[in-house]
């Protein structure tokens, strides 16, 4: 009976002590400071309960920083990705992306990409069961028209009153195949003189040009809503209409979730695998069609993996855990890009699971410049350690700017209302029977154990305790 209680249940086995190690962020020699279990199987809601509280997985190992000593904190950071809008930075790396499927073109500059672990991590091995095959691919000509007004709202209003429309082998080129969905016109130029030049359109109020780029809009919105797989296709805006201000952002799905042109240089797919890990698989009726647990979602660029990006879909997030992705395609940035369709994915298996709505982007580290870029994706939050509470980013910068480590939670009487309250009704797997720490400890001649069990009662909190089989050999 207790072995098959045990099957479904989480067993860990705790390593006393802390860990000093090397740290791979400042490269002190024994500065990075944690405690770990590993993980022989975790269900996937003690997982969630788990990195609420701090930890995080490496492959089986799970381990929680010790936040007070540790050289470089690590806070766990999560993204609100329903209230997410991607920054001007993120929006370049969709363009980069999209120009290059399009067209092969390859932007020169710096590369944005940042991975979203460390090297550290361990990427997950062993693919399972196919859940699913994404063909997603995406549109240069209408991504164009939201980035070419995004690039010019810095730019001044105050241009020639007429706005001559010329058709040239250069307009042709940028908007690929197919035209416009009106003629063009081609004027000479005006003799110098007095009043209006009958030859060009009247000028246009900038209000009037902004309610008929509201109208265009709804009429391209699809009623379906969805964006995992191809869209239909849509009539896009003219390039050639002035370029106002919208009164409202493009959303990421506005952005990533569109169709190329017949004749693209490249195709990008998508697979999502099970794979290996920890955590045991779950599908609930209730929960994401493509249930709960690890994944391997891999890029796929004309044939060829480029990228392997490993999540955890767990009950109220989904959970990044690495990317590794090949060194010659760097140019695109596909850390970034890759988090951003985590992101949207995010966002639509909320649409049916509601309660599935967080991005969890690991750990910030505010002490080391290259993993300070995951405070970029607004609106976001970090953990307090000491309460484990969530906190706004913006809230916490300030603090962090003065001290490597912060409580954040502003509250000096606030406790951690999960903390270990009843140690003895933690519970123990020992010689394939399960039973509270209570009567367990009771057969156990070694006092000195009890130090290390209260430590593991203490990180993983009283309902963890409770849930998770704490392996006594």
């Amino acid at each position: 009976m207790a072995s098959r209680a045990a099957l479904s249940s989480s067993i860990v086995e705790y390593f006393e002590g802390e860990d000093f190690y090397r740290c791979g962020y400042c490269k002190n020699e024994s500065g990075s400071r944690s405690n770990g279990m590993w993980a022989h199987s975790m269900t996937v809601q003690d997982y969630q309960d788990l990195i609420d509280r701090g930890w995080r997985r490496s492959g089986k190992y799970v381990y929680k920083p010790v936040m007070n000593q540790t050289c470089c904190p690590q806070y766990t950071i999560r993204c609100r990705s329903l209230q997410f809008q991607p920054s001007k930075s993120h929006k370049k790396v969709l363009k980069k992306m999209l120009k290059f499927l399009a067209k092969g073109e390859i932007s020169k500059g710096n590369c944005e990409d940042e991975p979203m672990e460390p090297t550290m991590e361990d990427a997950v091995a062993g693919d399972v069961a196919l859940i699913n095959k994404l063909d997603i691919q995406c549109d240069l000509q209408k991504l164009k028209e939201s980035l070419e007004c995004e690039e010019k709202k810095g730019r001044s209003s105050k241009k020639a009153e007429s706005h001559e429309l010329i058709q040239s082998q250069d307009t042709e080129e940028k908007l690929g195949s197919g035209g416009p969905s009106h003629s063009i016109e081609v004027h000479a130029v005006p003799k110098p003189g007095k009043g209006a030049d009958l030859s060009k359109p009247p000028c246009r109020k900038a209000k009037e040009i902004r309610k008929e780029r509201k109208r265009l809009k709804l009429a391209q919105q699809s009623p379906a809503g969805g964006f995992e797989g191809v869209q239909a296709p849509r009539e896009p805006l003219s390039l050639f209409l002035p370029k106002a201000k919208s009164s409202q952002p493009k959303s990421l799905e506005d952005l990533m979730f569109e169709s190329l042109p017949e004749n693209a240089s490249h195709k990008l797919e998508f697979t999502r695998f099970l794979c290996s890990s920890p955590l045991e698989a779950e599908n609930p009726p209730n929960g994401p069609d493509c249930g709960y647990g690890s994944f391997h979602q891999q890029y796929w660029l004309d044939g060829k993996i480029i990228a392997v990006g490993v999540i955890d879909i767990l009950p109220y997030c989904v959970s990044s855990v690495y990317l590794y992705y090949d060194p010659d395609y760097s140019f695109l940035s596909l850390g970034v890009y890759s988090a951003l369709r985590e992101i949207a994915f995010t966002r639509q298996l909320h649409e049916k699971t509601p309660q599935l709505s967080y991005y969890y982007m690991g750990f910030y580290i505010h002490s080391c410049p290259k993993m300070k870029y995951k405070g970029h994706y607004r609106p976001s939050d970090l953990l307090c350690p000491e309460t484990y509470v969530w906190v706004p980013i913006e809230q916490c910068l300030p603090s962090l700017e003065n001290s490597k480590y912060c409580r954040f939670n502003q509250d000096p009487e606030a406790v951690d209302e999960g903390r270990s309250k009843e140690p003895d009704r933690l519970q123990v797997f020992h010689k394939k029977a399960i039973m509270p720490y209570g009567v367990y400890k009771k057969q156990q001649k070694d006092p000195s154990e009890e130090a290390a069990v209260l430590q593991y009662a203490r990180l993983v909190g009283q309902a963890c305790s409770e849930r998770l089989l704490l392996f006594r050999s």
